[in-house]
């Protein structure tokens, strides 16, 4: 029976060694562009970049380790974990009793009047029970106290008294 050599081997155990040797290569080939699939997989997004990836590894060895350098460092799944940490973390700071001045974007209980850096108002307290109101409330929401009509704002003002004297003028 002719036995196929490779390299012009006529030795069939070196014959047979060296077909086990390319066969374990190959299979480690291949096991390499299914890993470099789930691995991209994993971690890419855009099905083109998998693809491309996957494409890359179909060169031997040296796609997979090519891939190895440019995949991104995180798991899909670690990011999205990461996004809802922060997004929990976010709501569980709004819950709490602080908050931002919207001058200087400095941490105010929700309780203060004042801002502590800009001393700039942030609330009205209730004629009746001093607890913090919204200036564009019209009733107190603790001790059902009417309160007088929110003034307007003054840039308003200097904006229409602005825009009365420009159309006046033309």
């Amino acid at each position: 029976m002719p036995v196929f050599a490779i390299f012009g081997i006529d030795n069939g155990a070196v014959n047979t060694a060296i077909n086990l040797l390319i066969l374990v290569l190959v299979v480690v080939w291949l096991a390499l562009i299914y890993w470099t699939y789930a691995d991209a997989r994993r971690r890419i997004a855009d099905p083109m970049l998998i693809a491309c990836a996957t494409c890359a590894s179909l060169f031997p060895f040296i796609g997979t380790i090519v891939y190895m350098i440019v995949r991104p460092p995180e798991y899909l799944d670690d990011v999205r974990e990461r996004e809802l940490e922060m997004q929990a973390a976010e709501a569980r700071l709004h819950q709490l009793d602080y908050s931002l001045c919207p001058h200087c974007d400095y941490v105010v209980e929700r309780d203060m009047l004042r801002c502590p850096n800009c001393l700039r108002k942030l609330k009205d307290p209730c004629p009746n029970c001093r607890k913090p109101l919204d200036p564009a409330w019209r009733i107190c929401p603790y001790c059902e106290a009417e309160l007088a009509a929110p003034p307007t704002p003054r840039r308003r003002r200097r904006r229409e008294s602005s825009e009365r004297s420009a159309v006046a003028e033309s």
